[in-house]
């Protein structure tokens, strides 16, 4: 016998949404819905679902719009007790599920990821614009064995495979097309979850701990050690000796030799002073936190990176690791042991091939909860186009003085935590950039 795959409740008939402006917006209008015999369990969970906001009125019921329109259909079991509920990400989604073939092989799609979401157990994929809540024991049942695969059985199944989290063997076995399968999960799910499109979750400056959680200061306390004062370069006097920016941008590139005699201190101090020093620290009307200017761009002028120097070689300026004060413009000396210092310069040469370690490493980590007490949705994506930027001033600037620098793709973010004495989820490593001396 054929399953009875409609649902037993639909919210997309008779609904009224006002406004319909945006998707964001709908969140926080009111929506009005001609609900007649809801049962009363599907009640006291809808009930939980929006909370105060869900009257009892036989004839009306008023739901506010975080439940319309995310809220597609619900499954019921013969005892109308809720199984699942699939809510719409995006108000073009569309949910029709059909039955499944008597047979046919199911499993889990790699990108499915379940986890807890306002308190309940979701299913969701960036492949899809569903996303299935669970409301009983059945997602336990459901997903035992669906690594492997099995054959499709009930509207459960049918439900989950038309919410697009299921991949099915076509007679030849599951297959994925050449364009996906160069998709890794992580990246996908990152690039969905961290632009508009594909979700409907708050995004953008929401400041969401705004009165809960003060903002992390402008200026990280520089760490307790020996302080190096750097001096300050003339901007005028080096821009008379620079080359044109149009030579500097087609002459950039990537230099991974260095020269006979190692860099001075005098050439780290203009390199940090022109890329990275606090311009001034400002007050900026209407943000909830001090902000500051840099040569580089950064996110709501809020500037998340730090800059910490791995130095193997320097005329005027000992080996060992430093932190950048961009204030100040000085360095204050981190304590490590020399054999932490050269297990990760000697990752970075080995991962960018080099016959010897750079003159000096920038280890550049970013202050998370910076972005993030602002951001929602964007926070760690605009860490790292505030790392690509600050790269790209890396690059301009050090071919401007003449030096050879290359960044790097990716480090050991962790050994660096530990080596500079940082919490991993505070404070780590996002990029890496080396700099020396230029061969002749």
């Amino acid at each position: 016998m054929t399953p009875d795959l409609s649902p037993r409740i639909a919210f997309r008939e008779g609904v009224e949404v006002l406004p319909e402006d945006s998707f964001m917006d709908v969140r926080h209008a009111m929506a009005a819905f001609r609900l007649r015999g809801v049962p009363p369990r599907l009640q006291a969970m809808l009930h939980r679902l929006v909370g105060e906001r869900v009257t009892c009125d036989p004839e009306l019921e008023r739901l506010c719009a975080q439940l319309s329109p995310l809220v597609t259909s619900f499954l019921v079991d013969a005892e109308d007790r809720p199984v699942l509920s699939i809510e719409r990400l995006t108000r073009t989604a569309t949910f029709a599920p059909v039955p499944l073939p008597a047979g046919t092989r199911v499993r889990l799609s790699r990108f499915a990821m379940s986890h807890l979401h306002q308190g309940d157990l979701v299913l969701e994929s960036p492949l899809s614009m569903l996303r299935v809540r669970w409301h009983s024991d059945e997602a336990w049942r459901f997903m035992a064995g669906l690594s492997a695969g099995r054959a499709a059985s009930g509207a459960t199944d049918a439900f989950i495979h038309a919410a697009g989290l299921l991949e099915v063997d076509t007679g030849s076995g599951f297959h994925e097309s050449d364009v996906l399968r160069q998709w890794e999960f992580h990246d996908l799910l990152f690039h969905s979850r961290s632009r508009l499109g594909r979700h409907g979750e708050p995004f953008g400056a929401t400041y969401p701990f705004k009165g809960e959680i003060p903002p992390r200061p402008a200026m990280k306390q520089p760490p307790a050690g020996p302080v190096v004062e750097l001096p300050a370069p003339d901007l005028d006097a080096v821009s008379e000796h620079d080359p044109a920016f149009t030579a500097v941008l087609e002459q950039r590139r990537s230099i991974r030799e260095y020269g006979q005699w190692p860099l001075r201190v005098d050439q780290v101090a203009e390199f940090l002073y022109r890329v990275a020093r606090v311009r001034s620290l400002t007050t900026v009307e209407g943000l909830p936190y001090q902000a500051s200017s840099r040569p580089y761009p950064s996110g709501g002028a809020a500037y998340d990176l730090e800059l910490y120097l791995l130095v193997e070689r320097c005329d005027g300026l000992a080996r060992g690791i430093y932190h950048y004060d961009p204030l100040d413009h000085r360095l204050t000396g981190v304590e490590a042991r020399p054999a932490d210092l050269a297990r990760i310069l000697g990752n970075a040469r080995s991962a960018a091939g080099l016959a010897r370690s750079p003159d000096v490493m920038f280890v550049i980590t970013s202050r998370f909860q910076r972005l993030a007490w602002k951001y929602r949705g964007l926070a760690y994506a605009a860490t790292l186009k505030n790392v690509g930027v600050l790269y790209q001033t890396m690059y301009l600037v050090a071919t401007a003085m003449g030096l050879a620098p290359c960044a790097l793709g990716s480090g050991d973010s962790d050994l660096s935590a530990r080596v500079l004495g940082l919490d991993y989820l505070e404070e780590s490593a996002v990029g890496e950039f080396m700099l020396g001396s230029r061969p002749s």
